[in-house]
């Protein structure tokens, strides 16, 4: 009686871990931040995943870089209208111009 009790504990334990380990894993890997976002190739779409950053003013970053060449450095971004000092410091460690 006692080793199925065991047993049964032990299984409800592993069935709560497997259960919860995917929503922990991704919060983890959120937290650590994602791949950085190159703003000199990246799409409207990749870009907008940036935060404060929607797909209006993504379009503005890639026609800016369409009309004046690619970024030379991440802080280059503020040069598009629209985008100031919050935006950026909210993204500087995500955005990459390599």
């Amino acid at each position: 009686m006692k080793r199925s009790k065991k047993i049964l504990t032990l299984s409800l334990v592993v069935i709560v871990i497997a259960a919860f380990a995917p929503v922990l894993w991704s919060q983890q890997t959120q937290e650590q931040g994602s791949e950085k976002v190159n703003i000199n190739t990246a799409t409207v779409e990749e870009i907008a995943q940036l935060k404060n950053i929607g797909s209006a003013y993504a379009m503005r970053i890639v026609e800016y870089r369409q009309q004046n060449g690619p970024f030379e450095k991440p802080e280059d971004i503020l040069k598009v209208k629209g985008i100031g000092e919050k935006t950026y410091e909210l993204n500087k460690d995500k955005i990459t111009v390599e």
